[in-house]
């Protein structure tokens, strides 16, 4: 028996994207396309239902009963959906690695380090996939993630990496250029390079001033960079003064390319995490002894995983 009515399938997609962020614009970002295509394709399955699934505003999206009703059933169709094309598909089968983590991390601390991993284990392949907007770390569809945690994330295994301490570094040439920096209110006269991204819950420099137990300064100058990894670089080309991650930038440091204007650093109960998703099948001998490298890779491995929390 022919299955139908069905929709388009590019506009289910579209449509569970937007109705789970309640933003086009955010469901536009995840599935790299334009505001504008999510919402043609929102209303063209909505001509083609006869109903309005979002009430729209100028500042806000929500959905009619009519659209809750059916989000629940498109979103529970197409994770069955994908469920079953991962299990026919799972890419390169026992052999690959599939590690998630964010454009930071992956450029300033895994790439750097994976030719080596490659070197010892040619029979495995990596796939490192760069994500940084991650609502729900559950829904990652990997092996093994690598993130910042504020808190542990729900129902994961969750072994930190290493602590999170921040401080300012800059170029050695922009240093030369204020030589008499010394106390964290002199940053006042550099230029601050400033992570203006508000989904990510990394420490700014107001937060840094505060929790040192000081008033944060108006800087000089300041530059809006939505990376981290391109607000480094920036950092690197001698534009200015940045918040830096320890071992983030370790290399960096070791080599000169960046130097600690100041002393002064922020350590906080914050990790750097190794996640781990309950019911995959994480004893793939693939999965541990990437695992493993990954761990030895640390300065001193950590021996304590944290648990999950509900906070």
């Amino acid at each position: 028996m022919k299955i139908q009515p069905l929709p388009p399938l590019n506009s289910l997609v579209a449509f569970e994207a937007a109705a789970r962020h309640l933003s086009f614009t955010l469901a536009a970002q995840e599935l790299h396309v334009t505001q504008g295509a999510i919402s043609r394709q929102v209303r063209l399955l909505e001509d083609y239902l006869g109903k309005t699934l979002f009430e729209r505003t100028t500042r806000a999206i929500n959905l009619t009963p009519t659209g809750g009703q059916y989000y629940e059933t498109v979103r529970e169709s197409l994770q069955q959906l994908a469920h079953a094309t991962g299990q026919i598909r799972h890419w390169q089968g026992a052999q690959q690695v599939t590690v998630v983590t964010s454009t930071a991390m992956a450029s300033l601390w895994l790439l750097p380090k994976v030719a080596e991993f490659q070197r010892d284990n040619e029979g495995i392949d990596l796939r490192i996939v760069a994500y940084d907007h991650v609502r729900d770390f559950n829904r990652l569809d990997c092996d093994l993630a690598l993130y910042y945690c504020r808190t542990p994330p729900k129902d994961m295994l969750v072994t930190p990496l290493f602590s999170e301490e921040v401080f300012p570094v800059c170029s050695p040439g922009y240093l030369a250029k204020h030589p008499d920096l010394q106390e964290p209110q002199e940053l006042a006269g550099c230029t601050w390079l400033w992570l203006d991204d508000p989904q990510r819950d990394w420490i700014g420099w107001p937060e840094w001033f505060q929790r040192l137990g000081l008033v944060a300064p108006k800087p000089r100058h300041r530059i809006n960079i939505n990376s981290y990894s391109m607000l480094i670089q920036t950092a690197l080309s001698g534009q200015g003064i940045a918040l830096a991650w320890s071992n983030l930038i370790d290399d960096h440091l070791q080599t000169g390319a960046l130097v600690r204007p100041i002393a002064s650093a922020l350590n906080t109960d914050a990790q750097f995490c190794l996640l781990e998703p309950h019911g995959r099948a994480s004893s793939r001998q693939s999965v541990k002894r990437f695992r493993d490298w990954l761990m030895a890779q640390l300065p001193s491995s950590p021996d304590v995983v944290l648990p999950s929390t509900d906070a």
